[in-house]
């Protein structure tokens, strides 16, 4: 929306850098901290992002960790499909990212 270049396949692929986004690193060690089990590794990367974000950017950050992980695990637990409108809108950026190959893919026909 920016109209700047990010690299989409930080988010299912493990690399090096920010992906184009500020403190995208941070943001991404966050996320994989937040989704994992070890507790005190969480912690640190809280810290981490708290020292180079506004609070406010950090609450926002955790609230779209938080959110995202809710809602995609009901749509994957019940089978929701993607709705024809954000299929045709999403179809560049799942390819882009493989998508497909994930098991919830075959809720939506014409997607695995």
């Amino acid at each position: 929306m920016a109209g700047q270049a990010v690299d989409l396949s930080a988010v299912t692929e493990k690399a090096a850098g920010d992906a184009g986004v500020p403190y995208g690193a941070r943001l991404l060690a966050f996320t994989d901290a937040a989704m994992g089990e070890d507790d005190a590794l969480l912690d640190r990367e809280r810290r981490a992002l708290c020292a180079v974000l506004p609070a406010e950017a950090f609450v926002d950050a955790c609230a779209l960790v938080a959110a995202f992980n809710v809602v995609d695990r009901i749509a994957d637990a019940t089978g929701i499909p993607l709705d024809p409108m954000l299929q045709a809108a999403s179809g560049e950026g799942r390819a882009e990212l493989g998508l497909a190959r994930f098991g919830s893919a075959a809720n939506t026909s014409g997607v695995s």
